[in-house]
């Protein structure tokens, strides 16, 4: 089962090369780079969280999809840059320039292939640059190609309004909702007697400066929790998952199909 999460039908590299060049609609056929990391999650969670929740979320979206819009998800790229968590042991991370130059190379065989849409979908937090600057320069060098760099999270749904003020507001990794939807996608992979609560401890001589957000620093994760959780693990629940996965799937519907209905603006 190579497809994982992902519907069979939906998946690219199911397609044989004929199949590849016969697809009627290449301007506008969506094909969706999932991109997650193997790093730690704290003592509760397994290392694959970040490409299970992309690979799942994909999944479901593609299955509620209209069957009506061309859209295939590659492979997932399961290694991302997650130099900020390898301090803790089982963490395995790219550099900047190996991440960008594979998904550089992997977007111009799509480009080669006659495709003319790429979405990179990204579900590691430690990488959303990479993601805009690939997604710029396969633009710049081919200017027929749409290449639209997307967190997951990021799509319309309703995730923050199920979490506490101070998970919404703090809550970084391997809290509340990344545990909830594990326990929605991989139960059996989730330690809950082992889940922890904890938070960055407060920058002193600043009230403007903080980790998360318009005003941040550097950090790695070493500098923020002990544990390597950042968030409340212990509120984690399975409804919470499974209303997050329904929600974050359905705002990638939308994504999706806003995707395969745009054209690129021209002067």
């Amino acid at each position: 089962m190579m497809h994982n999460f992902i519907p069979p039908n939906r998946y690219f590299p199911y397609l044989t090369w004929n199949e590849v060049e016969a697809i009627p609609d290449k301007q506008n056929t969506v094909i969706i780079q999932p991109v997650g990391a193997i790093e730690q999650h704290g003592p509760h969670l397994p290392l694959i969280v970040d490409a299970a929740i992309g690979m799942g979320v994909l999944g479901k979206a593609l299955e509620k999809l209209d069957s009506k819009i061309p859209a295939f998800a590659l492979p997932m790229l399961y290694y991302g840059k997650s130099n900020e968590h390898q301090h803790f042991p089982g963490t395995v991370t790219l550099s900047t320039e190996t991440l960008s130059a594979t998904l550089m190379e992997v977007g111009e065989s799509i480009y080669r292939a006659g495709l003319r849409k790429l979405v990179l979908m990204n579900s590691h937090g430690g990488q959303p640059e990479v993601m805009q600057m690939v997604a710029r320069d396969l633009h710049v060098k081919y200017d027929d190609l749409m290449v639209f760099p997307i967190f997951t999270w990021r799509v319309p749904n309703i995730t923050k309004q199920i979490l506490t003020s101070k998970e919404a507001q703090q809550g970084m990794h391997a809290g509340d909702a990344e545990t909830s939807i594990l326990l929605a996608l991989l139960p059996e992979q989730v330690q809950m007697d082992k889940a922890v609560r904890e938070y960055p401890p407060e920058s002193p001589n600043t009230n403007l400066l903080n980790p998360k957000g318009n005003l941040s620093f550097a950090w790695s994760t070493k500098d923020l929790s002990k544990s390597g959780v950042i968030g409340d693990a212990t509120t984690a629940t399975l409804e919470k998952g499974q209303q997050i996965l329904e929600s974050v799937s359905d705002g990638w519907v939308q994504i999706i199909k806003e995707i395969y209905a745009f054209q690129q603006p021209q002067i």
